[in-house]
Order: C-alpha cells, then structure tokens, then sequence
C-alpha cells in the first residue's frame, strides 16, 4: 500500500486584513508576531507566511525595518520556512509590497496571480466600534479600490526573487488566477516545483465550498499536470477549517493563521496562532495524514534553505 504524501501545514500570522480592534489576540508588536510564531510552529507549521503591522497602531506596512524586529529572532529560534509577503495590503503599490522580499531574499514569498475586487467593506456591519482611524478608512477604501497585479507586476516580482534563488507560493483566489500562472509556464519563466495556494472564500475571489475546490483542482490538473505542482488551500473566515478538512482529503497541503480567520470554532476568538494550528493537526492526523517538518517542506518544494537569506 502506497505512503500518503506528507502535509505542509502553513501559519499565515497576522496578514493585513483584519484590524485590531477585532481581535485583541490579533498580533501587531514584533514580540507577539515573535511568540504567535515560535509557537505555531512548536504545534506543527512548518511554514510561517508573515507580515508586519506599525506596532503603535497596528495597522500594515511592508517597511522592512518592521519585518527586521521579528524576522532574525524567528529564523535563529526554529527551523521554520519563513514566507514572506508580496502581497501586503489591497490597497499598497507594488512597489511597496514587493520590499521585504526583496531586502530579505527568503526561501519562499507569496505571489498573487491577478487583479482583482478585495472586498472587505462588509466587515463594518460586524465591527463598529473601531479604536483607530485607519481602521474604518482601509475598509471603506475596499469598496472602490482594486488589488492590483498585473501581468506586469507578476512577471517583475517573479523575476526579482528568482534571482535572489527565492521560491513562491502562488495565490489563486480564482479559476482565472491558474490560466494567468500558466501564461508563465507557457513562457517559461516558472521554476519548479510549482507550490499553488488556492486562496477561496474573499469577497471578489471564489466562493469557498466543496464545488468550487474540485473545479479549481480538476483546472490546476489540466494545466500543470503534466508537470507536477504541490498545492493548498485556504479558507476564508469561519470556513477555514471546512476547506482545509476537503483540500486534505483531496491530497492537498494546509494553511491556517489569523490572516485568514479569527476564530477557532463557532463563536470562539482564537488566543494564538498555535490554537488554529492544533486544531487542523487534529483533523490531518483524523485522516491518518502525517505533518510534514521544515526540512521535508523544503525538500517538496525546493527551496534553498535558510541559510542563503539575508534574514541576520
């Protein structure tokens, strides 16, 4: 009887789409993303997808002097991938969003595949009572502003990190995501193991459900194929858990973190990261699924190892 493929469990820390006022466990100082790291990663993330927050008022930046209060003190505390940003926030130019990586050269940094409607206005119905000014700001902002990625944009960001020997995770928040990244492939430019995160259940991306999951799986299929890819899945909001019980049925990788969801069961806030992280352990080892270590998520998608950074 054949082995099952062992499971990357991803821990996507804070993000830039939930606010503090939200959350109090959200975390915003360089010591809480220090300690909601190291111990996601003590409960089983191999990988840490991180961004950075002004650590007055919370609210996202992609200075990598914020990214350099926390990223050498996690780099020399565990083994852990450390995935840094591309993204940043919705509503940041690229170029801002691309200087971390670019500073730091890490072994694995997030790409978005494509432009899209980032929808987080809606959250004001829930949270009306916000401490800080921005807060309201980037949510309204969301309703007329789009997250950009362009073609050009992509091809400039894939270009910079591969010659920094940095690999990424290619976030598809929709069926069209997949036709742009095979555009790459068919041009050549893409370095492989190709590791695609399906990014479903945001307002102007793929609605998160079974359906949906298999149509994006069946359409990677058809156009990688004959390549190979390691692919994830995450959910958005309260259907984390859900989509990532059907992607690992399915034979895929994992992500959590509160980027993505506060919560850790209905009507539960999570404390930490590491709670989210137990929490989809659980179901993985329920499947009879292993949890890959740092050293076999770097094997499976071929990075260079932590050492060739310039995390110091």
């Amino acid at each position: 009887m054949a082995k099952n493929k062992k499971v990357i469990i991803s821990c996507a820390v804070t993000g830039a789409i939930h606010t503090p006022s939200m959350s109090e466990y959200l975390p915003v100082t360089a010591d809480e993303v220090i300690e909601h790291s190291l111990a996601a990663h003590e409960a089983g993330a191999a990988v840490l997808h991180l961004h950075a927050r002004d650590e007055i008022d919370g609210h996202p930046t992609q200075d990598p002097e914020e990214f350099q209060k926390f990223l050498p003190t996690i780099q020399s505390s565990c083994d852990a991938v450390i995935n840094i940003t591309t993204g940043g926030g919705p509503q940041m130019t690229v170029e801002d969003r691309m200087r971390p990586a670019m500073h730091f050269k890490p072994e694995l940094a997030s790409l978005n595949m494509g432009s899209m409607n980032f929808g987080l206005f809606p959250m004001l119905k829930k949270h009306n009572q916000l401490k800080f000014p921005w807060e309201k700001e980037m949510l309204e902002r969301s309703k007329h502003s789009l997250f950009k990625n362009t073609f050009e944009d992509i091809e400039n960001i894939m270009t910079l990190g591969y010659e920094n020997g940095t690999r990424f995770e290619f976030e598809c928040y929709d069926v069209g995501h997949l036709y742009n990244l095979h555009h790459f492939h068919r041009e050549g430019m893409l370095k492989g193991p190709y590791f695609i995160q399906f990014v479903m259940g945001i307002m102007g991306g793929i609605g998160a459900d079974a359906d949906n999951l298999l149509h994006l799986k069946k359409t990677a299929d058809k156009l990688f194929g004959d390549v190979g890819y390691e692919w994830s899945v995450v959910g958005a909001g309260a259907t984390q858990m859900k989509m990532n019980a059907t992607g690992a049925a399915l034979g895929s990788h994992v992500r959590v973190g509160l980027e993505d969801s506060l919560w850790d069961g209905p009507g539960n806030l999570a404390k930490t990261n590491a709670d989210q992280v137990k929490r989809v352990r659980d179901i993985l080892e329920g499947l009879s699924l292993e949890v890959a270590t740092p050293d076999e998520a770097r094997e499976m998608l071929g990075l260079k190892g932590k050492d060739k950074t310039n995390i110091k």
